[in-house]
């Protein structure tokens, strides 16, 4: 039986809001990374009571680069922003000794789609430092998290 070759397709885009300000670091060698957590609703309408509900589901996102230090200027708490990128699961030992893992998104791209005191107004991060300057360094062990 011939082996079944799948492709692989690891993509997601998420809107929605930054639930408290960016965190901004730099690794020992001098890349920018910041983490974004981003909280994403969905109503929908409960089929015993019809009444309409809200849930909401969190997401934690991960930037590099000069992307990294523009986010960490421009995104506030509460700001609507839409993320592009892929999921990456990662693991490790916590001081504790207890072994932990997540997964998070790991952005490409954040469209800031609204301005502070503002209305929602679309302002993407400009694409031509998008592919070079958002990419995870070579040696992850230097890692400030």
């Amino acid at each position: 039986m011939a082996e079944l070759r799948l492709g692989s397709l690891n993509y997601v885009a998420i809107m929605g809001r930054a639930t408290r300000e960016v965190e901004l670091k730099y690794t020992p060698k001098g890349n920018a990374t910041c983490n974004l957590s981003i909280a994403v609703n969905r109503r929908y309408q409960d089929k015993e009571t019809q009444e309409w509900k809200d849930d909401a589901s969190f997401f934690n996102a991960t930037v590099w680069g000069a992307q990294a230090e523009r986010c960490a200027e421009r995104v506030k708490k509460g700001s609507a922003v839409l993320i592009e990128g892929s999921l990456r699961s990662r693991s490790w030992t916590n001081q504790a000794g207890e072994k932990r893992s997540v997964v998070e998104i790991y952005a490409r791209r954040i469209q800031i789609l609204d301005k502070m005191g503002a209305e929602p107004e679309a302002s993407s991060v400009p694409e031509e430092d998008i592919d070079e300057t958002n990419v995870a360094p070579e040696n992850v062990d230097d890692l400030p998290f």
